[in-house]
């Protein structure tokens, strides 16, 4: 059977998951086995990016091999590659034509704005050197469309979909922080093509689920019923980092699973949000965001999502790999962490369930505060 496509903007239609190759870098040779078993797999659609080391001349060399060996998806590969925010014109356009000769191609489906994580991203994607580089970009014909990622506030997408200048997103979109499914939504009724970052390792290294997480999704993997969740909510595709050729085998079950979600999966979700909402009892925080904002900045309902996934699932592990990245990411995640917290009370009342949120925080960072962990690329 064809796998099922869907959708991506105005570009070329995608298949339901998305090869991504900031994984597979130790070798040519790995990139080649990846990505022929992502083909094997149904897959047509790759993402990379320059930050991603050798990333786009593995990825380069594979596509010419495989190409050799007519192992191909029907249409050819559909490509996405990003640029980070900041550059000068001229930056750009000589970063886009070295990677177009990484990847040996005469151009590209899909160039995102790798990181639209700040307001002054926006800025320059929509009125400084990034609008004059993608208007640029498309002209000389060397993309299809261009998009963003991002890690960015709600409000901050929000403004970017509104914008009209992108036909494509990369949201962080997963089964146990679904905060921005609304947003995909809008992007999918306007047209855009949405891709759901890491929705297995980012969504809570559900590749290696702690044994009460694997209890609360049962007769379901954690990954499985993430993968439908999204898949049912119609999310154009999922990216998966893959290192080797096996990561790729639930995608390949689940190439044309694209239906509602059945009776099982159902009972699957309800069973886990009863699940977590027992354990956590009443400390659990419902992520309104009512509380905001702190006068020290401290992004509260972000720090207690992670207290959520680490009392309400037992997922110590990813909690404290999160929650160690504060601070020393940059942009890509919070800067300030639960220590920070002077117990001025401001955000007690506000609180429609009546939270002990200084005590909270200080639950949280007791829990999670471990030593520095390197992050995967940048």
């Amino acid at each position: 059977m064809m796998p099922i496509r869907r959708p991506f903007g105005r570009g070329p239609a995608v298949s339901l998951f998305t090869l991504g190759t900031m994984r597979a870098i130790g070798s040519a040779e790995q990139m080649y086995g990846v990505v022929k078993a992502a083909q094997a797999a149904g897959i047509n659609h790759i993402e990379t990016s320059p930050a991603y080391g050798p990333a786009e001349s593995f990825l380069g060399t594979a596509l010419r091999q495989l190409h050799q060996n007519q192992a191909e998806p029907s249409g050819g590969w559909v490509i996405t590659s990003k640029l980070l925010p900041g550059l000068s014109l001229k930056e750009g356009q000589c970063e886009l034509h070295n990677l177009l000769a990484r990847l040996g191609r005469p151009k590209l489906e899909n160039l995102a704005v790798h990181g639209l994580n700040r307001p002054e991203h926006l800025e320059w994607a929509l009125r400084g050197d990034g609008a004059a580089l993608l208007r640029w970009a498309e002209e000389e014909d060397l993309v299809v469309q261009v998009g963003f990622t991002s890690h960015g506030s709600s409000p901050l997408i929000k403004e970017a979909l509104a914008s009209g200048r992108f036909q494509f997103c990369s949201l962080h979109l997963h089964l146990l922080d679904p905060e921005r499914i609304p947003l995909a939504r809008e992007a999918l009724a306007s047209g855009m093509g949405v891709m759901a970052i890491s929705p297995a390792d980012k969504g809570g290294r559900l590749q290696d689920p702690s044994p009460t997480l694997v209890e609360d999704c049962s007769p379901l993997s954690p990954l499985q019923l993430a993968y439908r969740f999204l898949l049912a909510a119609k999310i154009s595709t999922l990216s998966l980092g893959a290192a080797q050729p096996e990561d790729l085998t639930l995608a390949a079950q689940l190439a044309n699973a694209d239906g509602p979600l059945n009776q099982r999966e159902q009972r699957a979700l309800n069973q886990l949000r009863q699940q977590g909402e027992r354990r956590l009892g009443e400390n659990r925080c419902g992520q309104c965001k009512a509380c905001l904002p702190c006068p020290k900045s401290v992004p509260i309902p972000d720090l207690l999502r992670l207290r959520n996934l680490a009392v309400g699932h037992n997922l110590q592990a990813f909690a404290e790999e999160r929650y160690n990245l504060i601070g020393r990411a940059g942009h890509w995640w919070e800067g300030i962490d639960g220590s920070a917290c002077e117990r001025c009370g401001k955000c007690l009342p506000r609180c429609p369930h009546h939270l002990p949120i200084p005590d909270l925080l200080a639950d949280t960072h007791q829990r999670l505060a471990a030593a520095p962990r390197r992050r995967l690329w940048g």
